[in-house]
């Protein structure tokens, strides 16, 4: 019997890319956190709904703000990925709002799962939230500014914290930024059950402008936010170089199944093997399907690709 490919043509012809809306005003650093995530330096290529291409003069189009959201934005550095782009609301008249809402219903309740948004990363809109109905697509919350709040939290503590080492001012320092954040008030709106939104997570990036930052925290609390296993390995699948990630959805997957309602399942050691390295997309992963005299057997083969 023909092997099964467990992470190839199947899952991709079903989802096809991972898509995502990304919602924030301009100057709000959109265009370096796609960068982070695709690991790149290079602008994204734009396309518009018919798969032609978008020419894009000058300036980045993200930070200028691409009015039309339909165009998709692709990165040749990681194509696992379409982006959509929506300049924050206080830019944008209440024409384009309403389209922006547009949008989002056909992306949520679109019936192929590759047209679908599948995540929604928000720049803190309150407007977003009071007025848009993302129906199941989790909405991961960004904040980009906490530097700000580093320097109020060291103000305020520089005196406290001579003569101690680094390690103890760092978490000090870390502890009263995390005070001032939610002293801002700023959960709680989010939480406001009035809100169409709801925030599924949120993340807090700092210093994106550095060489060595990452958006490893934006992908993990994206892939867990995800219902649907199918698209949590869409997700995981365009993330080669994220190998923390990998093993915790590849633990996950062994929690999931101790904690079943009725029992752990039972199943196979092969079996185990196989859902864990589904996980892992540098693996090619195969099931082979035998059949001896006494019946069939599962064998799981491991072809690093």
């Amino acid at each position: 019997m023909a092997p099964i490919d467990a992470q190839g043509s199947d899952l991709r012809e079903m989802i096809g890319r991972f898509r995502v809306l990304i919602i924030g005003r301009r100057n709000a650093g959109k265009t370096t956190i796609l960068q982070k995530v695709c690991n790149t330096k290079d602008n994204p290529e734009i396309y518009d709904t018919e798969g032609r291409k978008v020419p894009v003069v000058l300036e980045s189009s993200i930070e200028r703000g691409n009015h039309d959201i339909k165009n998709a934005m692709v990165f040749k550095s990681n194509p696992g990925f379409v982006f959509h782009d929506s300049c924050g609301f206080e830019a944008t008249t209440e024409e384009e709002f309403e389209e922006m809402k547009k949008f989002i219903s056909e992306g949520v309740n679109a019936k192929k799962l590759k047209d679908r948004i599948h995540a929604i990363w928000q720049l803190a809109e309150k407007k977003f939230f009071l007025e848009c109905d993302t129906g199941r697509v989790p909405v991961i919350v960004v904040f980009t500014k906490f530097a700000e709040l580093h320097s109020v939290a060291y103000g305020e503590l520089k005196e406290q914290l001579e003569g101690l080492s680094e390690e103890e001012c760092s978490r000090r320092i870390e502890q009263r930024v995390e005070e001032l954040f939610k002293n801002t008030g700023i959960l709680d709106r989010l939480s406001d059950p009035n809100n169409w939104a709801r925030a599924e997570y949120y993340v807090c990036l700092e210093d994106m402008t550095e060489p060595n930052a990452n958006c490893n925290n934006l992908l993990q609390g994206t892939t867990f936010a995800l219902d649907d296993k199918e698209l949590r390995l869409c997700l995981v699948s365009t993330q080669q170089s994220n190998l923390e990630l990998c093993i915790k959805c590849a633990v996950g997957t062994l929690v999931d199944h101790a904690n079943r309602p009725f029992g752990p399942l039972r199943i196979s050691s092969e079996d185990y093997q196989y859902e864990i390295a589904r996980w892992f997309p540098h693996l090619k992963v195969r099931r082979k399907l035998i059949r001896p005299d006494d019946g069939w057997v599962a064998v799981l083969t491991d072809v690093v690709d």
